[in-house]
């Protein structure tokens, strides 16, 4: 039995946004019904070519179409540009988390909305450069890349957690840890210059009011730099993350892997005492 929150069981008792758009912008299908979940998303933008409405037909679980439903509540009224910018983390956080062995679920609504864009864009569905590397799932290199990189995944059981590779026949479980072990030995040979203590905190700040106090207040909540003590960083949450019952969840798996993502990777979140 799954642990799910409140949230996800609130979107996927009572969906947002099901069914398809009539002659939609931006139109995407992602998954296989014959392996499991599948995802069908399509958006209309208005005449400021913002995202007017979005609805999804998804086959599968209880995460999969919460995934789907949150993902077309977030969406709406952001341009592409920033509708691109949504991770499968955002979607999770959005839903008060999900259980690691569903966080594809998250994947796939991510997945769908960058082919969706691609579609409207007229670019092609398949990433230049890309090939399949699972056949049961139709997961590209460059898709397990993504994974890797975004939500730091260190074996080939968390890349399946979070994109389904791996999960059908296995065969593809070899070359997927090639890709962990090469992604691995990129992410070691990346030097990043050194700041001086004015920079980091400039870029801290940068960061939190760029690339997570949006974020968080798209669902009621904000947050406060509090004091930054070398590499520890003591926020507040305000608002509704500060009752949140995820709120450990936002710190460490959100404020504190972005922090580590484009600042500098030994940096430390913490709450301030109440």
């Amino acid at each position: 039995m799954w642990d799910y929150t409140d949230k996800v069981k609130e979107h996927f008792l009572n969906p947002r946004n099901v069914g398809e758009i009539e002659n939609p912008d931006g139109v995407a299908e992602v998954g296989s019904l014959a392996c499991g979940d599948a995802l069908k998303l399509t958006f209309k933008l208005d005449e400021n070519k913002r995202i007017r409405d979005a609805k999804f037909k998804t086959f599968g679980c209880a995460s999969a179409i919460a995934s789907s439903s949150a993902l077309t509540e977030m969406i709406k009224g952001m341009t592409v540009d920033e509708a691109l910018k949504v991770t499968n983390q955002d979607i999770a956080r959005y839903l008060g988390g999900l259980p690691d062995e569903k966080m594809h679920c998250s994947v796939m609504g991510k997945q769908a909305l960058e082919k969706a864009i691609e579609n409207y864009r007229g670019a092609p569905s398949l990433e230049p450069g890309a090939k399949i590397i699972c056949e049961c799932f139709g997961v590209t290199d460059k898709e397990i890349e993504r994974a890797i990189r975004e939500n730091n995944l260190a074996t080939v059981e968390d890349v399946t957690n979070y994109t389904k590779a791996g999960g059908g026949c296995g065969n593809c479980q070899d070359a997927i840890a090639q890709i962990l072990e090469r992604v691995k030995a990129e992410a070691k040979t990346e030097v990043k210059p050194k700041l001086t203590n004015i920079q980091k905190i400039r870029l801290i700040e940068e960061t939190i009011e760029r690339e997570i106090r949006p974020s968080l207040k798209h669902d009621g909540g904000d947050i406060e730099i509090i004091d930054i003590i070398g590499n520890r960083v003591i926020v507040a949450l305000r608002g509704a993350c500060a009752t949140c019952k995820a709120s450990n969840i936002t710190l460490k798996d959100f404020v504190e892997q972005r922090l580590r993502e484009l600042v500098v990777p030994d940096i430390t979140v913490e709450e301030a005492s109440k």
